[in-house]
């Protein structure tokens, strides 16, 4: 479920979810707009994803301390410490 595994494929993934999350989150946007941008992404590797298992990946990206939520926007987590 979060890494893939031989029963199930890459693309399934959070990690995989996850990244493809970032990639669009170039700026704080709500999560329904990164949803629309995700689903209207012309790639094949997003065909079948389910809001539930979207809903997921924003929450594992969140407990990894990557984004947060701020004034109803999700955006990127600066980290200061680097």
């Amino acid at each position: 479920m979060i890494l893939p595994t031989k029963h199930s494929g890459f693309h399934r993934s959070l990690i995989f979810v996850g990244g493809k999350i970032l990639s669009i989150l170039n700026e704080p946007k709500t999560v329904s707009r990164i949803w629309d941008d995700l689903k209207n992404d012309n790639s094949r590797d997003v065909t079948y994803l389910t809001y539930e298992w979207f809903i997921l990946s924003i929450d594992f990206l969140y407990l990894l301390d990557i984004i947060e939520l701020r004034q109803g926007l999700v955006r990127m987590k600066i980290n200061h410490d680097l």
